[in-house]
C-alpha cells in the first residue's frame, strides 16, 4: 500500500490558499495549510498558490520568508509546485502596469502582459503538454481553467546533461505562453488546478504520486 504523501500549502496571505489546500486533499494527500518553516521544509511536497499582482505576491511571500523556504527546498531536491501567480514569481522579473518587480529568480525570464486585446484570459483553454510530462499523464487532451493577464512567454534555461530537460507545456491567448513547467523538483502551472474540475484533481494526483 502506497504511503499517503504529506503536502504543505504555504499560507502567506494569498486569496486562494484554502481552495488549493482542499483540492490537494481531494487529490489524495494529507494537507497542512501553514507558514511554519519547519513544517514547510519537512513536507513531501510544498504548494505555493498565488492570485493578484506580481509585486504583492512577492512581498507577501517574503514577509513569511517563503522565498527562503522555496530556495532551501529546491536546493535539497524537495518538490515544490507553484500555481498561477505562484508560478509567475518563480521567474526573474515581472512587469505589470509599468511596475518592474524582481521575482524569486528560480528561472530566467520576464513575466509580461499577454499580447491580446481581450484581457484577462479567463476561462477554459486547451494546452499542449510536453511528451515527457508527468503532470499531464492521461489528461493531455483536457481543458484547464485560466484567470490571468500576464505570463512567461519564452523559456531561456539551458539544462545540460546529465540533468533532464524541463517539460514545457504551452497554451495560446493572443500568442503562445507557458501553461506549465516541470523542471526537476520545481513544477508550476499558470492555470488553476483547483478550479479545473476533475482534470485539475487528476493533475494534482499525478504530482502527488511523483513525490516519492
Amino acid at each position: 500500500m502506497t504511503a499517503v504523501r504529506r503536502v504543505a500549502v504555504l499560507d502567506y496571505g494569498s486569496g486562494n490558499v484554502h481552495s488549493a489546500a482542499k483540492a490537494v486533499e481531494r487529490a489524495g494527500a494529507e494537507v497542512e495549510l501553514t507558514a511554519d518553516r519547519r513544517v514547510a521544509m519537512e513536507a513531501d511536497g510544498l504548494v505555493v498558490p498565488g492570485v493578484g499582482a506580481f509585486k504583492a505576491v512577492v512581498d507577501q511571500l517574503k514577509s513569511v520568508r517563503g522565498d527562503e523556504i522555496i530556495d532551501r527546498r529546491l536546493a535539497g531536491g524537495r518538490p515544490v509546485l507553484g500555481i498561477c501567480v505562484g508560478m509567475q514569481v518563480l521567474f526573474e522579473r515581472g512587469v505589470e502596469r509599468g511596475v518592474d518587480t524582481e521575482g524569486l529568480g528560480e528561472w530566467p525570464g520576464i513575466v509580461r502582459a499577454l499580447p491580446s486585446d481581450v484581457l484577462p484570459h479567463m476561462g477554459w483553454n486547451t494546452v499542449e503538454p510536453d511528451p515527457g510530462s508527468v503532470l499531464f499523464e492521461g489528461i493531455e487532451d483536457e481543458r484547464f481553467y485560466f484567470v490571468h493577464s500576464y505570463a512567461a512567454q519564452d523559456w531561456h534555461l539551458d539544462v545540460m546533461p546529465p540533468f533532464p530537460q524541463p517539460a514545457l507545456t504551452w497554451a495560446e491567448h493572443g500568442g503562445r505562453f507557458l501553461a506549465a513547467v516541470e523542471n526537476g523538483p520545481l513544477s508550476a502551472t499558470q492555470f488553476h488546478p483547483e478550479k479545473s474540475a476533475e482534470a485539475g484533481i487528476r493533475l494534482l494526483s499525478n504530482w502527488i504520486r511523483s513525490l516519492g
